[in-house]
This record gives C-alpha cells, sequence and structure tokens, in this order.
C-alpha cells in the first residue's frame, strides 16, 4: 500500500504524494464539516472542529482531528491556540512552520477585524468595540503588553500603540515617554491598557502607583486620562469605574 506522505523531520510537516488520492473518508469528513460550517457558521461546530478547518489547508491530506485534540488538550481553547507563542507550538508533535503560518494568519486577521472596529471612531459610541479589541489582541497574552490608545479633541481614537513588554508579571512603563509620545501625536486624551496573563484583572500596587503617576503628568500638560482598562482572561477591570482614577 503506497504512503500518503512522508515526515519532515526539519519542520514536522506532512511532505504529501501528490501521485495518491487523498483517502475519501478524510475528503468525505472535511466535505461535511465545510458544509456544516457554511450554513451554521461557527455556532454549528465546536472549537476542536474550528480547529480543524484552520488546519486543512496547512495538512492537505492527513487526519487532523488527533492533532486539533492535541492542541486544544495543550493550550485550553481556539483563542489559546492561535495566540499562543509560536516556540511553544513547535513543542507540539505535527506542528510545522505550515500549521504555525496558519494560526497566526487566523491570530492577525481577528486582530485586524477588531481593530478595525476602533480605529477612527468615537470611543464613546464604540465602547463595546474597544472592549473586544482590547480582549482579542491582549487576553490570551503569556507575558503583559502595556498598550495606549490615542484620542483627539472629539475623543476619537487616533492611534492605537504597544508601548511596553514585559514578563509575566510586569512591564516597565515610563510616565514621560507615554507624555513625549501623545504630544508627538497631538493627542488630547490617553486610554491605558495592558493585560494580566494569570487572567485576574485586580490591579497590583505597582498598578496603581504607575497609573497615579502618568495621570499627574496628563493633568500638568492638560491630557485627560480616561481610564486605564487591565484585561484579564474572561474579564477587564477599569480604573475609572473602580474609583481608582
Amino acid at each position: 500500500m503506497p504512503l500518503l506522505f512522508s515526515f519532515d523531520s526539519a519542520t514536522d510537516e506532512a511532505v504529501v504524494d501528490t501521485s495518491v488520492k487523498q483517502p475519501s473518508y478524510i475528503r468525505d469528513h472535511r466535505r461535511r464539516l465545510r458544509g456544516r460550517f457554511m450554513e451554521g457558521g461557527a455556532q454549528a461546530v465546536p472549537d476542536y472542529e474550528l480547529l480543524e478547518l484552520v488546519l486543512f489547508r496547512a495538512i492537505p491530506r492527513r487526519d487532523v482531528k488527533p492533532l486539533a485534540r492535541d492542541l486544544l488538550d495543550r493550550f485550553g481553547g481556539f483563542n489559546e491556540v492561535i495566540s499562543a507563542p509560536i516556540a511553544r507550538l513547535q513543542e507540539i508533535n505535527g506542528v510545522g512552520e505550515a500549521v504555525i503560518c496558519e494560526l497566526k494568519i487566523i491570530e492577525a486577521s481577528a486582530h485586524r477585524l477588531a481593530r478595525a472596529r476602533v480605529m477612527r471612531k468615537q470611543v464613546i459610541s464604540s465602547w463595546d468595540a474597544l472592549l473586544d479589541y482590547c480582549h482579542t489582541s491582549m487576553a490570551h497574552r503569556e507575558t503583559e503588553q502595556f498598550r495606549i490608545l490615542f484620542l483627539d479633541r472629539k475623543n476619537t481614537v487616533i492611534a492605537d500603540e504597544e508601548q511596553a513588554r514585559g514578563t509575566v508579571d510586569h512591564v516597565p512603563v515610563y510616565p514621560r515617554e507615554v507624555i513625549k509620545r501623545a504630544l508627538e501625536l497631538n493627542a488630547s486624551a490617553l486610554i491605558l491598557v495592558h493585560n494580566h496573563p494569570s487572567g485576574d484583572p485586580t490591579p497590583s500596587e505597582s498598578d496603581i502607583t504607575m497609573t497615579a503617576q502618568i495621570s499627574s503628568a496628563c493633568q500638568t500638560m492638560n491630557i485627560t486620562l480616561h481610564d486605564h482598562l487591565i484585561i484579564g482572561r474572561s474579564q477587564e477591570l477599569s480604573f475609572r469605574s473602580e474609583g481608582l482614577l
């Protein structure tokens, strides 16, 4: 019986023998799954089948269900899989360059779609979209990231920039750099955003101190600090809502 593929140890990818047809049971399964997705959308398929759909392009002839389940077992959910660091994805047997590329295309697309709903929009009218964007881009990161949304006088988002990256529980932020960048962009207001990889958005003492320092610097330069959002795994905390700002 001819082999459908060999295994490339350098990439962990299947090297397809194009002279051999895809087995009918795999072909039929993929057709049924695609049909169910097209008819019912994402709600019609569980996480492991949605992940299978992503893996189909990367691994064209092999049954990808075992790999989809391995990825979910390791990382916990669809969002966690596509957001996982490349180094950790490479630890999974069967995950090579093609699989990683597909996952990261999905991640980048999700970020870009969510960001488009925020940029050049007034914060007041797009607050839910802003929270969705922050969760999409930051909730599943394994290290802390500090971002700033810069707003104009009409509270329209004019820029969204990553200011710093840190470790699993700390990110260095310098108030003078925050103010300097706001002045460069001619921003009238700011929203600070950072994530807690632990999943718990409760602010630390250093979070509270840093926010107070930035708030003081903003007041000196007549810049409004609207809020500081801490993004957890499934919820966020607003300094403004909590009376911390």
